[in-house]
């Protein structure tokens, strides 16, 4: 059995203040905000929870910078001084249980419900979503909009931000050849379908206070997207130390790639053994008992990535570091465990689009 020991040490990053362990709360959709986007009293008390619980990072779910780039109901919003106020809230809440805070900065482009922001954009005409493709002047806006979301964190007193890249997104949308048929400065070659990335990364280094974390998401399968691309944009993100953290979402740490050509090792790997001097990496997946999370580690990551684990246990991290034999409770589990553990009402009702994650209830 590995140790939890160094789960417990304390992680430098190279802007702002250190995460206390080598757990970071994934960002969790719970659908509880508002419709406009503003916090709710049971999103505040679901990550506040968390905070509690002992998480060196918590997380706010994916939070749209744009009014159309909403990506499903009752999503937090940092489009809009309106937001302020619950995000002030919320930061203080995080930071006073000495856990850092971070808001993550979203657009959902063409995976935007066409019911919730009647026009639905991407990079390239979408047949299947009726999604059309944005003008090179509004790439340009969405740039901007992402810039301007991690100022009003920063004005909220957020310690940083993470800008989602992953999971088939507008950015992860950009990046892939598939969804991204641009035939200007943002389609076309990698180094294109990537600028909008770095512009953005570039953009909030430059606009933000010097000690404003930042970070970045990104999924390397998927979604259109190609592993050996996305690896090479991770490598690029990774030297030019811009960020402060990457956050790999691999569906599974333990997980082989699924292109045949990068089979016969974990697809966790072709990512440790990158280059990556002061910036911290990260691993989500399937991660749910202490000794997941110590492998985590070991295998060359800087910190693991908590998300359905911190569903059903609010206080993940003090549990795994009481006990390194620590496992998540077996599902499913009842409505009222998760209540327990600070689920609201939509939430609940989310979770229960997850198969086998919450039990029927007895007619």
């Amino acid at each position: 059995m590995l140790t939890t020991e160094k789960l417990a040490e304390p992680l430098s990053l190279a802007h702002g203040p250190a995460m206390k362990n080598r757990f970071m709360l994934a960002p969790l959709t719970n659908t509880q905000s508002h419709p406009d986007g503003r916090l709710s009293d049971d999103e505040f008390r679901w990550l506040t929870m968390r905070a509690e619980g002992g998480f060196g990072l918590t997380m706010t779910c994916a939070a749209h910078v744009q009014a159309g780039g909403q990506g499903f109901p009752g999503q937090l919003g940092i489009w809009d001084d309106r937001h302020l106020e619950g995000l002030t809230r919320l930061a203080a809440a995080i930071k006073a249980q000495d856990s850092v805070s971070s808001v993550q900065l979203h657009h959902a482009g063409i995976r935007s419900p066409k019911d919730l922001v009647g026009d639905v954009v991407g990079p390239s005409d979408d047949k299947d979503t009726g999604g059309r493709a944005l003008t090179t002047a509004e790439v340009e806006k969405l740039r901007d909009d992402f810039i301007a979301a991690a100022k009003r964190a920063e004005k909220a007193g957020f310690d940083g931000v993470e800008v989602h890249g992953a999971h088939g997104y507008i950015l992860a949308q950009f990046l892939s050849p598939e969804f991204n048929r641009r035939d200007d400065i943002y389609g076309g070659s990698l180094e294109n379908r990537a600028r909008l990335v770095f512009e953005i990364v570039n953009g909030i280094r430059a606009a933000c206070r010097p000690d404003f974390q930042l970070g970045i998401r990104l999924s390397p399968e998927r979604f259109g997207l190609k592993l050996a691309e996305i690896r090479d944009v991770a490598a690029e993100l990774l030297s030019d130390a811009k960020i402060d953290y990457l956050d790999m979402s691999l569906w599974d740490v333990k997980k082989e790639p699924v292109e045949e050509e990068f089979h016969g090792r974990s697809l966790m790997s072709l990512f440790t053994d990158l280059p990556r001097g002061p910036v911290r990496l990260g691993a989500a997946g399937k991660i749910m008992t202490a000794q997941d999370a110590a492998e985590v580690i070991e295998a060359g990551c800087d910190f693991a990535i908590i998300g359905r684990a911190a569903i059903l246990r609010h206080d993940f991290p003090r549990r795994a570091l009481a006990d390194p034999a620590y496992v998540s409770p077996p599902l499913p589990v009842t409505e009222q465990h998760l209540r327990d553990e600070g689920l609201g009402s939509a939430f609940v009702t989310y979770m229960r689009g997850w198969k086998g994650f919450v039990a029927e209830e007895a007619a």
